[in-house]
């Protein structure tokens, strides 16, 4: 029995990642990278300065672990972004626990895209993410959850989900989102609190001086995909859909109109 529990405790996949990046001759450039088990990131050839993270496991299942802290210095202009949608499996053994922190010194900007996460039936998931601003620093946070794949004809009825969320501004809470579903929430079904049935279901969050003067672009973009507002210096915009593909499109809209430049690589394929 001895020999059985470590061998389980041993096949937990663990990752840890620890980026940084600062401006130098006119461009952001990484100045460290250090990347431990299945934790892995890429610098793709693209406009400005892009990381792609990875988790090489191909996906996440209870007693995992991902550790992940990217740091910016002033000036710099990072894009951060999934090789493809992380996915939360069946458990067993507890929860998947993700902890991610990204830091922007005054005057860099943060834009955080991450793909899709896709939760499926009977998964186990604590994920806290926090973006620590300074100063005059600003921020784009995109978040998308996928509850099974409709393609497959899956059905999540069993689910164990923590997600936080924070923008903080010199250690002030900004924006902070704790969202919670199990099984009691999935057994509301067509409930206008759980989204009427949705399966797909993201959050956008502009942290910048000129937050509000994108609403009406976001609005325009958006249509009756979902619904935005913005106030003391933040835009949040809200969308949900029937399955992944036409949350995407309506996601790639919204980003387009509201940030300059093309979406990344990984987005378009």
């Amino acid at each position: 029995m001895l020999h059985q529990n470590i061998s389980t405790e041993l096949n937990r996949a663990c990752g840890t990642l620890r980026a940084g990046f600062a401006f130098s001759r006119g461009t952001t450039r990484l100045t460290r990278l250090h990347q431990a088990g299945s934790a892995k990131a890429m610098l793709p050839p693209a406009p400005g300065c892009e990381i792609v993270l990875l988790n090489t496991s191909g996906g996440l299942t209870g007693g995992d672990r991902m550790d992940i802290t990217v740091t910016q210095e002033a000036g710099t202009h990072l894009t951060v972004t999934t090789q493809t949608a992380e996915r939360a499996y069946r458990s067993t053994t507890g929860r998947a626990r993700v902890t991610a922190r990204f830091e922007v010194a005054a005057g860099a900007h943060l834009d955080l895209l991450p793909q899709e996460t896709i939760l499926f039936d009977r998964s186990a998931l604590l994920r806290e993410q926090e973006i620590a601003l300074a100063g005059d620093a600003t921020a784009l946070w995109v978040e998308t959850l996928i509850l099974g794949r409709a393609a497959m004809g899956e059905t999540v009825r069993t689910l164990d989900l923590t997600d936080r969320r924070r923008i903080t501004r010199d250690g002030r809470p900004v924006f902070v989102e704790n969202l919670r579903l199990g099984d009691a929430t999935l057994a509301r079904g067509e409930s206008i609190a759980t989204l009427a049935g949705c399966r797909a279901f993201a959050t956008l969050v502009l942290v910048a001086p000129d937050a509000a003067d994108r609403l009406d672009r976001a609005r325009a973009a958006l249509g009756s995909d979902g619904a935005a507002s913005a106030f003391d210096g933040k835009l949040v915009a809200r969308v949900m859909a029937d399955d992944g593909w036409p949350l995407r499109q309506a996601m790639m809209r919204l980003i387009q109109a509201i940030r300059p430049g093309p979406l990344p690589r990984v987005w378009q394929i």
